[in-house]
């Protein structure tokens, strides 16, 4: 076999990249190539350390930096949108929140026609996916996996803050909920997270790291690809740029792309497949039209409320927290303990709007730090101490898309999502921010109140709240949907129910792309999942090819 020749090249090592390149190289008759457009960031301590996520939002050599499209409803401002570049993709530098959302959101897919993609069939991928660690109630065990590559575990820190977070929910009237991908998702609970010793576990430690040895798994970093090799309506290979120099890899099985939400679309349009209009317009010649590859683009919005306390049990940037840091260093160094394990996001809860919801909407997170902007603007972590809580509207209606800047591979995508386009996302974020005043109100957070910070106290009617929200929300660094999954009879589906190209031969997306519809929690359970199922069906189809020949 040529050397430059592999069975399976995964563009992307990422979440579902990850997955991919372990799966489908334990098999060792399987030669799989994993393109990286990062470093490996397995040396980088802030990668290893829970805590590091903050650090992690202004690094130009592990995050892409993304920026939207000025927003029309958002005072037309540019969104910042954080994306992971090095392997593990985004779980190497997010908050490591371990839920997967709720029965109904992949029945749903049922629903819209992705045959496969029900609850009960995507579960045992998700078990598959874990090694679950805390010692869960006995009812819940159906919903687990053990000695799985993701290591799921409790927090070996948690703030005062997190939880009397949980108090207030209960004094709020919110139920508890033991285990949010469990049983029922609906109530308040302490996070479980990413983590295996008390460093973080990515999709990269989790997958790659076991399998990197393997003679038939080649990763190469600092690879980012430029085109899919076509040969007619067959994907033959990749075009990448490494150390400066173009080259190609031949694939005699499959291409995947595993890039994400933003840059496997624009990885399709660059290669020719995409809406023709679009295509046109940067003079790339159309290969093969397919008008919904970067349409259907989905995010998950957050607003963010931050109180100043009086009492001293957070995370915080002020002077008189050195002795503190200074503890919470040696504490990680010498036991792989205290502040810097946490995920930041120690605790949430999973509500409805309204009461007359069947099902839980929004998710509400608790930080017990002060910040703005993503943790970019820490002037008020360095101000004193506090908390933050977040919601984030679990469904939102509106709809964007991703494009192309221009025909130059090494140009960012379009990325424009169209926040609150459509009225009703407006005004649940506005049913958040009174939902998560009524909390933060409640005795078992008010012992520790000196005010709120913002909105602040002058902002009140729901018109002051809309325009503070349009001013204020931000990405919670959920995009999805942009290469859609679907039957051929929808216009705007890219890829099949088993997440290949439409009217393409040996391509496939496997990332939060090929999601329909968002669901309601973080989506790197989700993807990791999909990156599990991808593979099985990978490894199905070419078991049944070698059967037919």
């Amino acid at each position: 076999m040529n050397s430059n020749e592999w069975d399976y090249i995964i563009v992307g090592g990422g979440s579902a990249g990850s997955v991919l390149a372990n799966r489908l190289s334990e098999c060792a008759s399987n030669r799989v190539l994993l393109l990286e457009a990062g470093p490996s960031g397995r040396w980088n301590p802030l990668v290893a350390i829970p805590a590091g996520t903050v650090a992690l939002m202004r690094s130009s050599r592990y995050n892409w930096l993304f920026e939207t499209e000025p927003q029309a409803e958002l005072a037309n401002r540019r969104l910042f949108q954080p994306r992971g570049r090095c392997l593990g993709g985004s779980s190497s530098i997010n908050m490591a929140v371990n839920t997967r959302g709720q029965p109904w959101d992949y029945d749903e897919w049922e629903r819209l026609g992705c045959t496969g993609w029900s609850f009960s069939e995507v579960l045992p991928f998700f078990k598959k996916s874990e090694n679950f660690e805390p010692a869960s109630q006995p009812a819940d065990a159906p919903y687990h996996g053990k000695g799985g590559p993701l290591n799921i575990s409790e927090r070996r820190w948690t703030s005062t803050y997190g939880h009397a977070f949980l108090e207030a929910c209960t004094q709020a009237g919110l139920p508890r909920s033991a285990d949010p991908n469990g049983a029922n998702q609906e109530g308040a609970c302490l996070q479980r997270t990413y983590q295996k010793d008390g460093r973080r576990c990515s999709n990269a430690r989790a997958y790659l790291t076991p399998a990197q040895d393997r003679e038939n798994l080649q990763i190469i970093t600092g690879a980012h690809a430029t085109r899919v090799l076509l040969d007619g309506t067959r994907a033959v290979g990749v075009e990448y740029r490494h150390n400066g120099q173009v080259r190609e890899a031949r694939a005699t099985g499959e291409v995947i792309l595993s890039g994400g939400a933003f840059q496997s679309p624009q990885l399709l349009m660059l290669s020719g497949i995409g809406p023709r209009a679009e295509l046109e317009k940067h003079g790339i010649p159309v290969r093969h039209a397919l008008e919904g590859v970067g349409q259907n683009l989905q995010d998950h919005l957050a607003v963010v409320i931050n109180v100043r306390t009086h009492t001293r049990r957070g995370i915080s940037l002020h002077p008189s927290s050195l002795l503190q840091g200074v503890q919470a260093m040696f504490q990680f160094i010498f036991g792989r303990r205290g502040m810097l394990t946490s995920n930041v996001i120690e605790a949430g809860a999973f509500v409805r709007s309204l009461p007359q919801e069947t099902l839980p909407d929004m998710q509400l997170h608790c930080a017990p730090i002060m910040y703005r902007d993503h943790g970019r603007d820490m002037k008020l972590s360095a101000s004193g101490y506090g908390y933050s809580m977040a919601i984030n509207d679990g469904r939102p209606l509106s709809r964007g898309r991703v494009g192309l800047r221009s025909s130059d591979p090494l140009a960012p995508p379009l990325i424009d999502p169209n926040y609150l386009s459509h009225p009703r996302d407006l005004q649940r974020l506005v049913l958040g921010i009174k939902m998560m005043r009524k909390i933060a109100t409640q005795p078992g957070l008010a012992v520790h109140n000196e005010c709120e910070v913002n909105p602040g106290p002058h902002v009140q009617s729901d018109e002051q709240i809309e325009n503070w929200v349009r001013q204020n929300v931000e990405t919670a660094y959920h995009p999805v949907g942009s290469c859609k999954m679907g039957p051929a009879s929808d216009a705007m589906a890219v890829v099949d129910a088993r997440l290949r190209v439409h009217g393409l031969e040996g391509l496939r997306v496997i990332d939060a792309s090929i999601m329909p519809t968002l669901v309601n929690g973080n989506t790197n359970q989700p993807v990791t999942m999909i990156g599990e199922k991808g593979a099985s069906m990978i490894l199905e189809d070419a078991t049944a090819l070698e059967c037919a020949v």
